[in-house]
């Protein structure tokens, strides 16, 4: 094989492996249009499981497979936050955990460099 042919094989590639990573992450308003249930209901159940809790942040995204609202959920009292998973589809409660600030802190972290790419 020549370099030729070989360069216009690695370019075809990774114009493939690009459009099929871009394709993976449907879009805010796909996510929208398929959660049953609204980012206030959600809240709603979250801060039903944490008493006094704040809503530092909210967001709709596929975890593991599944529509879920995402929520960092701080009390006035406590260091850190709980992270509250609530299914967009049904309303029930996927995950709860409490997350140090150090956690807080890497998880923000590879956040902003999933953001970046």
């Amino acid at each position: 094989m020549n370099s030729k042919t070989a360069l216009t094989f690695s370019i075809l590639a990774l114009t493939t492996i690009l459009s099929t990573a871009f394709a993976a992450a449907p879009s805010k308003n796909t996510l929208m249009s398929q959660a049953k249930v609204t980012e206030a209901e959600a809240t709603a159940i979250d801060l039903a499981k944490v008493p006094h809790g704040i809503v530092k942040s909210a967001e709709l995204e596929v975890e593991h497979g599944r529509l879920v609202w995402s929520f960092d959920i701080a009390r006035p009292s406590t260091t850190g936050v709980t992270e509250i998973q609530v299914d967009a589809k049904t309303g029930k409660i996927a995950s709860v955990k409490k997350e140090t600030p150090a956690q807080e802190a890497k998880e923000a972290k590879a956040d902003a460099g999933a953001a970046k790419k």
